[in-house]
């Protein structure tokens, strides 16, 4: 194994992570936190598939579609944060590079689908308060199995180059990465080729995937908004809103979050370079954990139904 800077030409066969640079003494007491946040998020996600399976009322495409983000959920979950609780509790830094470059393609891959799947949610909403007549025929179960498929293809054969192109790269310096996962930039930094490919396909990639979606997911609602507007009755305004509440606040968090990651690794040199890993990381634990729970408490008929899954189990 190669730890540090060598001029040998030796080829680097497995990386280090080293997640916070700065708190290797300190940092294993964020497990304190990220531990009971991975079992929430993990359980949380199990209790809504559970109760949608089981729940015929939830047989529709709105509750598919959720279904389909929770999923999403916890692979992201499982993906980054087991590794990152290994690292805290037993040292265990070492991954090898299939390892590695899996990980760089799951989490660059994953994370645009549940953009994509808020963005096709947000369609849902757009049709079910804009042309509520037409819903039934335009979002049907045959639009959900159109919707994976886009979901999946669209975002696996835009993100696939990433983690190729880190993995063709010649690594024979440093083997140290400086995250607590195998994030593309931090990775690709250590090689001894030139990485300008990589960094300029990462950012067109994500701005054109993730920029696109949350465009249409905001113009998506305002139609929603101006058709709300237009509503006589100050109940079913009421009503066409809290529908459509606790997809909004999701959508907020995920992008707010995703943005300010973005943003203070671009100003490394002004913020703490801790303060964008804890913030990849956090991504990759916080929404998962607030989504079933937003619309567990903001939706009356998955609260009934996990209220009758309890009761049928205890």
């Amino acid at each position: 194994m190669v730890l540090f800077l060598n001029n040998t030409g030796t080829q680097v066969t497995e990386f280090l992570i080293i997640c916070f640079p700065g708190m290797q003494e300190t940092q294993h007491w964020l497990s304190v936190v990220l531990a009971p946040l991975l079992v929430l998020a993990l359980g949380a996600n199990f209790v809504l598939l559970l109760t949608i399976r089981q729940e015929t009322s939830l047989h529709e495409p709105m509750y598919y579609l959720l279904a389909i983000l929770s999923v999403l959920d916890i692979i992201l979950c499982l993906t980054v944060i087991p590794k990152v609780l290994l690292i805290f509790w037993f040292n265990m830094k070492t991954i090898s590079l299939a390892g590695c470059f899996l990980q760089m393609f799951i989490m660059n891959t994953f994370l645009p689908m549940e953009s994509s799947t808020f963005l096709v949610m947000a369609y849902d909403r757009y049709v079910a308060i804009c042309h509520p007549l037409h819903y039934p025929s335009i979002i049907t179960e045959k639009f959900v199995i159109y919707a994976a498929i886009f979901i999946v293809f669209r975002n696996f054969l835009a993100t696939l180059p990433t983690p190729v192109l880190a993995a063709r790269l010649n690594y024979c310096a440093s083997n140290v990465v400086e995250n607590c996962i195998c994030a593309n930039i931090s990775v690709a930094k250590l090689s001894c080729g030139d990485i300008h490919p990589n960094k300029l396909y990462r950012f067109v990639s994500v701005w054109c995937l993730l920029g696109s979606d949350l465009v249409l997911i905001l113009l998506s609602y305002c139609f929603i908004l101006r058709a709300v507007k237009r509503l006589q009755s100050g109940g079913a305004a009421t009503k066409a809103l809290s529908t459509c509440g606790s997809h909004l606040i999701l959508i907020l968090f995920f992008y707010t979050l995703l943005l300010v990651f973005i943003f203070t690794n671009k100003a490394e040199k002004k913020a703490p370079s801790e303060v964008p890993i804890l913030l990849n990381v956090l991504h990759h634990l916080i929404p998962p954990a607030l989504n079933p729970i937003v619309y567990g408490v903001r939706t009356q008929e998955i609260k009934q139904g996990i209220l009758k899954l309890f009761k049928y189990q205890f």
